[in-house]
């Protein structure tokens, strides 16, 4: 079993009153859902392009955060790991642990992939 860094149930009113869990391990992130039927989902953390974190008051008031996870995986593509304590570290950990695996693998970021680009040009050519 891989070494797991953070785990956590997405949470109501603060209370771990769920069935899916959250954990992480050094190279993937792991969503488990169900109680009957049980479903384990897995990201690769290089495949995670673009991470955020949003909070409500509600979420406030409770000490949990939501956190928003954009991956290139296809399964899970974007997704959202919902209602977790210390959301803001646990954001700022897995961008970390992001980091290392990209590097650790030499991948490259490709954000310009797919959609229009417009370079800005500090030259004064007339077109």
């Amino acid at each position: 079993m891989a070494n797991i860094l953070w785990h956590d149930r997405k949470r109501h009113f603060g209370l771990p009153l769920s069935f899916t869990k959250y954990s992480m391990s050094e190279d993937r992130l792991f969503v488990e859902t169900g109680f009957f039927n049980l479903v384990q989902n897995e990201v690769r953390l290089y495949r995670i392009l673009d991470l955020q974190l949003k909070r409500s008051l509600g979420q406030r008031i409770f000490g949990v955060g939501s956190i928003f996870v954009s991956s290139s995986d296809k399964n899970l593509g974007t997704f959202e790991i919902r209602n977790v304590k210390n959301s803001a570290n646990v954001k700022e950990m897995l961008s970390v642990q992001v980091e290392q695996q990209r590097e650790a693998k030499r991948v490259v970021g490709r954000e310009y992939m797919g959609g229009d680009i417009d370079f800005e040009d500090d030259d004064d050519d007339v077109r």
